[in-house]
């Protein structure tokens, strides 16, 4: 069985831009939040925002106070001088490439063009494009209702931004032909172009698709009825509960696609639960998939990949109790990981449903491995030294503080302040330092090892985390954003993390063949450059192929990590 999930589904630039200003909002203000509206067409992200206390209107009151958000959608002008004259502070969150099509429809209406609007009548962003083509505005959902307009004097005729692009090229040809003198702009969103083709082929080369969105979504019943149109069962779903594996059962290749505001969260959660679904004819697959996510989950891939990285970096600096330094990484990391995800459940709630789950329904047993692990990990430095047992509990209460609040609520008003964990960044950084210091600078202060030595090996050993702890606060986003966290890949976007990601893995393999050829490291030690080339190209990939299972992604990694370990036995 074979799972394809489009490239492009998902949140496209409008919505994710309309979901980040109404999370920014509510995490920086104290105001009352609105929405006027729906947001955007899309269920789960409408309760998420109610959870958070985010509640839209409908009708305009005589006086108001707080923010309200336009929607992704647009509104007429109108709209917005109501709200303003009612007192709201008003945020406009409509979509770059609606705006650019009001102001092509204002531009020409005031000139005394009528306006043709090739899209459905009732769509919010319809009725809000009407609202600048001052009363001279028409809307036509076929080819007859086209056909049966008169046609007139000055017209300028637009698309609604997410229309079917099929439709648009026949409404194209009439005017050619019938109207030439008609002003046509092909508004149709560049996103929603490359969703449609792609779904195309993608049904040409799989046995079913299944389409994930709203049913409100006029992008997503697109297209579901894109993936009919080509004969291949097609299933529309909101999410995985409504998936109807008896469509799917005979399926070799199975596609997945998303409306524009379809969350990640709800994507990764329909191809989890397909590939469940489905392994089951294959117990094979479904053992090693069990597996896979079980080692994720419970952070015993971490942890690995730490007692790996420890064990490398012992050896690079040619330190002894070699094994000892990595046990204790394995079970520092494996402690302090666990502890922040049952303190952060909320948060995995949007970026691993199944994870945060887990962790629910095993609450006691993972706070009790948590305990244990910590607790070995203190005893066996303690065997090493008294520097090192001391270094490691200093570390230990600083990553059980990084959760709790610090400043009293008395002195810090807002909920989300006086912890450490909301520091801008926190996160990203205090990982690397914890990683850097049990990987690198414990076998160091035992070894008492060369301080050039230790510096380098810190440097490679922190550079493949920051790599690893910021891919995974890019695919984590979403949630992130939700529940307030400010990662790095928040503060700079993703383009930026990834170029820094790919900067700090290029310097790391310059390190380690610049040093690796010298008695300051170990023999052979040249060929842990391989370990950041490969975390490069696998990041490189990543990027280009952000929907693959996030499961998936986040085992690939870790693995990479393990594999220095491997690399690091035979040097």
């Amino acid at each position: 069985m074979k799972i394809s999930v489009a490239k492009t589904a998902g949140f496209c630039m409008g919505v994710r831009r309309a979901v980040d200003m109404v999370l920014d909002a509510s995490n920086l203000s104290d105001e009352p939040i609105y929405t006027y509206g729906s947001l955007i067409h899309n269920p789960q992200v409408l309760n998420m925002l109610e959870e958070k206390g985010i509640f839209k209107i409908e009708a305009i009151p005589e006086k108001g106070h707080g923010i309200v958000l336009i929607r992704a959608h647009g509104v007429p002008p109108e709209d917005v001088n109501a709200l303003e004259k009612a007192g709201f502070k008003v945020i406009n969150a409509t979509c770059p490439r609606v705006v650019s099509v009001q102001v092509i429809i204002n531009k020409y209406a005031e000139k005394g063009y009528s306006t043709i609007i090739i899209g459905d009548k009732k769509h919010p962003e319809v009725v809000g494009l009407l609202g600048y083509a001052k009363n001279r505005g028409h809307t036509v959902t076929s080819m007859d209702d086209f056909c049966a307009l008169p046609v007139y004097e000055k017209a300028v005729v637009v698309a609604q931004t997410t229309q079917n692009t099929k439709f648009w090229e026949e409404i194209t040809a009439w005017c050619n032909t019938h109207a030439p003198h008609y002003k046509l702009f092909n508004t149709i969103c560049g996103s929603t172009e490359k969703r449609q083709t792609e779904i195309r082929r993608l049904a040409e080369k799989s046995d079913a698709v299944v389409v994930v969105g709203g049913k409100e979504s006029g992008n997503t019943r697109r297209l579901a009825q894109i993936a009919a149109q080509t004969g291949k069962p097609a299933i529309h779903i909101e999410d995985a509960e409504e998936i109807e594996y008896e469509k799917l059962a005979s399926a070799k290749n199975v596609a997945i696609t998303a409306g524009a505001s379809t969350p990640n969260w709800i994507i990764a959660d329909t191809y989890h639960k397909i590939r469940a679904g489905l392994s089951r004819q294959r117990p094979a697959g479904k053992l090693i998939s069990r597996v896979r996510e079980f080692l994720i989950k419970t952070n015993m891939m971490s942890a690995f990949a730490a007692g790996s990285l420890a064990y490398a970096c012992s050896i690079l600096q040619g330190a002894v109790h070699v094994m000892d330094h990595a046990l204790v990484a394995m079970f520092y990391v494996l402690s302090m990981q666990i502890m922040n995800n049952l303190f952060t459940v909320k948060s995995d709630k949007y970026n691993h449903p199944g994870r945060a789950l887990f962790y629910h329904e095993n609450r006691i047993y993972l706070w009790i491995l948590a305990i244990v692990s910590g607790a070995l990990g203190l005893y066996l430095s303690a065997m090493i030294n008294s520097i090192s047992f001391f270094i490691l509990l200093t570390m230990s209460l600083l990553g059980l503080s990084y959760n709790l609040r610090i400043i009293p609520a008395m002195i810090v008003k807002k909920e989300r302040a006086g912890r450490i964990r909301d520091l801008p960044g926190s996160k990203t950084i205090l990982i690397i330092l914890a990683w850097g210091t049990v990987t690198s600078l414990l076998p160091a202060v035992a070894h008492h090892s060369n301080p050039l030595s230790v510096i380098v090996v810190f440097l490679f050993s922190t550079g493949l985390v920051f790599a690893r702890t910021a891919f995974f606060d890019i695919l984590a986003i979403q949630g992130d954003r939700i529940t307030g966290k400010e990662t790095l890949p928040i503060l700079l976007g993703e383009k930026k993390s990834f170029k820094i990601i790919n900067l700090v893995l290029m310097a790391n393999i310059g390190l380690i063949l610049l040093f690796g050829f010298t008695d300051f490291l170990a023999q052979r030690a040249f060929l842990l450059a391989f370990i950041p080339l490969v975390m490069l190209l696998l990041l490189r990939f990543f990027e280009k192929n952000s929907l693959i299972s996030g499961t998936h992604r986040e085992f690939i990694v870790e693995f990479s990590i393990v594999a220095a370990g491997c690399v690091a036995a035979i040097i």
